[in-house]
């Protein structure tokens, strides 16, 4: 059994990555997509390519290569340190070959380019984490802390975003993209990541014989779906057929809530538009982060409440009202709510369906099921944006419909997707209870 100080050591050294990994993603990918179209000049499709390229390559690594390895190995502390430290010296390569780029837009597929290398590499530390969690904490402690995490991370994802916003113009010195341009932006990445290794080597290496106490045991399932997919000892819902489904679902909302992170920015940057200045854009970014904070606090409490299938649910309506919210802001002030809404959504989203995907994962194959559920993550920030999203968007401007009402558009795509993903989630988790009365009968 784990002992007291050994179980808040390792959330003390996982909190603390998390908080790090958070800045990092806050100051790097805030701006991003605003860079490359604005001060690089890549079309709204391009922009996106930042996105689909590296992590299509992400999820082909952590399905095919690292998911297998970590199974084979049960080695979780290692990938992530190597993932971490890889992709901190390749941020700063990526600086570099992109700053030498003979044009803006040779410089702006250096980046795509780069990323893609890095990802390659980078999801080491993506299922190293995952299969981590999994393998210190039970099922009945997965959601709660799961929240908890999210809502760690949430600060250090204000504080990179706050910085993001200085970095971006030099502090309203320098021309908007400056802190891509010089570097800072990168160099500062790049020290995080390798920063944020040093709590990672103070945890233990993980794998499924961490716990010297041997059975797992699940939350229960329902009394309405409150928790996994477990009935009288067998999980029903352990199927292919039941996971692949789940997947699915998850994806398509995954990528519906996503649209905001490849598009707001830019949105909102429209001279025509709201001609928000990078200070603006953060805060709206740590509007967010805020809103997440605060749920992920109540998350555990929410779950066993009301159930992780029911968290999931009311996350995705949650997601769903952000999208729209943003997609018919007629004001700043409507922009800030709609952000409001997608923190907690994130907050529910990332913890219920991590929570209940667990319980459908046998642990000896955490490594590669873990790969597959990262997927839908990882491949929802691009593939709908490069393949839906943003050539819609590229269309309504080329018919001269107007940018804002081009975004408005493609962002309100986002919210059909969440849809689609909940309408999908609901049959599935049906379909599961009838099942389980059925095993009951």
């Amino acid at each position: 059994m784990i002992s007291p100080i050994q179980h808040n050591g390792i959330f003390l050294g996982l909190s603390s990555f998390q908080a790090l990994a958070m800045f990092r993603r806050g100051i790097f990918y805030t701006f991003l997509a605003v860079y490359l179209r604005s001060h690089l000049g890549l079309s709204v499709t391009e922009t996106t390519l930042f996105e689909t390229v590296p992590m299509a390559l992400n999820v082909l690594f952590q399905t095919l290569v690292w998911g297998r390895l970590t199974d084979r190995l049960q080695k979780r502390r290692t990938l992530i340190i190597i993932g971490e430290l890889m992709a901190s010296v390749g941020h700063v390569a990526m600086w570099y070959f992109h700053a030498v780029a003979p044009n803006p837009r040779a410089a702006g597929y250096v980046i795509i380019a780069g990323l893609t290398v890095i990802e390659a590499f980078w999801s080491m530390s993506n299922i190293g984490w995952s299969a981590f969690i999994s393998d210190v904490y039970t099922a009945e402690e997965r959601n709660a802390v799961q929240g908890r995490f999210q809502s760690i991370g949430g600060v250090g994802r204000i504080v990179g975003a706050m910085a993001a916003g200085l970095l971006y113009d030099g502090i309203g010195r320098a021309y908007p993209g400056w802190g891509y341009g010089a570097g800072g932006i990168f160099f500062v990445s790049a020290f995080v990541m390798a920063g944020s290794v040093v709590p990672i080597l103070f945890l233990p290496e993980g794998g499924i014989a961490f716990r010297s106490s041997g059975a797992e045991k699940a939350p229960k399932a329902d009394d309405d779906a409150r928790g996994g997919a477990r009935v009288g000892g067998k999980a029903p819902g352990r199927s292919l057929a039941v996971f692949a489904t789940f997947l699915v679902a998850m994806f398509l909302m995954n990528s519906g809530i996503n649209t905001l992170g490849a598009f707001r920015g830019q949105f909102l940057d429209l001279p025509e538009g709201f001609a928000a200045p990078a200070r603006t854009i953060s805060r709206v970014v740590n509007v967010e982060s805020a809103a997440l904070i605060v749920i992920g606090f109540f998350v555990g409490s929410l779950g066993k409440r009301l159930g992780i299938t029911r968290l999931l649910v009311a996350g995705a309506l949650s997601g769903i009202v952000s999208m729209t919210l943003h997609a018919v802001a007629p004001s700043l002030g409507v922009i800030y709510l709609g952000a409001l809404f997608k923190g907690v959504s994130d907050g529910c989203i990332a913890a219920s369906s991590y929570a209940f995907a667990s319980t459908l994962i046998p642990p000896e194959k955490r490594g590669r099921y873990f790969a597959f559920y990262n997927s839908t993550f990882f491949l929802s920030w691009g593939v709908t944006a490069t393949f839906l999203t943003g050539p819609l968007i590229d269309a309504l401007i080329g018919a001269g419909r107007g940018a804002v009402l081009a975004y408005r558009v493609g962002l309100a795509s986002g919210a059909a997707l969440m849809a689609a993903g909940l309408a999908l989630l609901v049959a599935l988790l049906a379909f599961m209870r009838r099942r389980r009365g059925n095993a009951d009968a």
